[in-house]
């Protein structure tokens, strides 16, 4: 049986992640903290699949993992599986500081912010959630 309330509870904090990734982005900040939110925000998307199908969520914030275990659940191409590699080295390479860390460019952000709006859209068309009630849910937490 479908977990649709687990499943909402993760696409919020994805969509806290995303936006805020979207406004430091509009604002010019630092690329590898934007980085960092994206990974994040895509790595809950693929995890609020699991919630809804009632799957332990795993331990894990590799990408590919993560897209593997949801079975094409949400079908992607070589190109959108190569952009989950690189949002996956935000959360793994970019955190800590190393002699051979480089930022992203602003165009490689760019690229993963619009792929994770376009995930963001297809889980919760997949998954029957109302976007707005995502959206709001922020709104809603302000005025307690």
């Amino acid at each position: 049986m479908a977990n649709k309330t687990h499943a909402t509870e993760w696409l919020e904090k994805a969509y806290h992640d995303l936006d805020s990734a979207r406004l430091l982005f509009e604002a010019g900040h630092f690329t590898d903290t934007i980085g960092y939110l994206l990974h994040q925000s895509i790595e809950k998307i693929f995890k609020s699949s699991l919630a809804y199908q009632n799957v332990p969520i795993v331990k894990t914030h590799n990408l590919i993992e993560l897209n593997e275990l949801l079975d094409d659940f949400v079908d992607l191409n070589h190109d959108e599986i190569t952009l989950l590699a690189i949002a996956t080295t935000y959360h793994t390479k970019q955190r800590y500081p190393s002699p051979h860390k480089r930022l992203p460019s602003n165009e490689e952000i760019k690229a993963i912010l619009e792929f994770a709006n376009f995930l963001m859209e297809v889980v919760v068309q997949k998954l029957n959630i109302d976007r707005e009630k995502i959206k709001n849910s922020v709104q809603d937490e302000e005025k307690k």
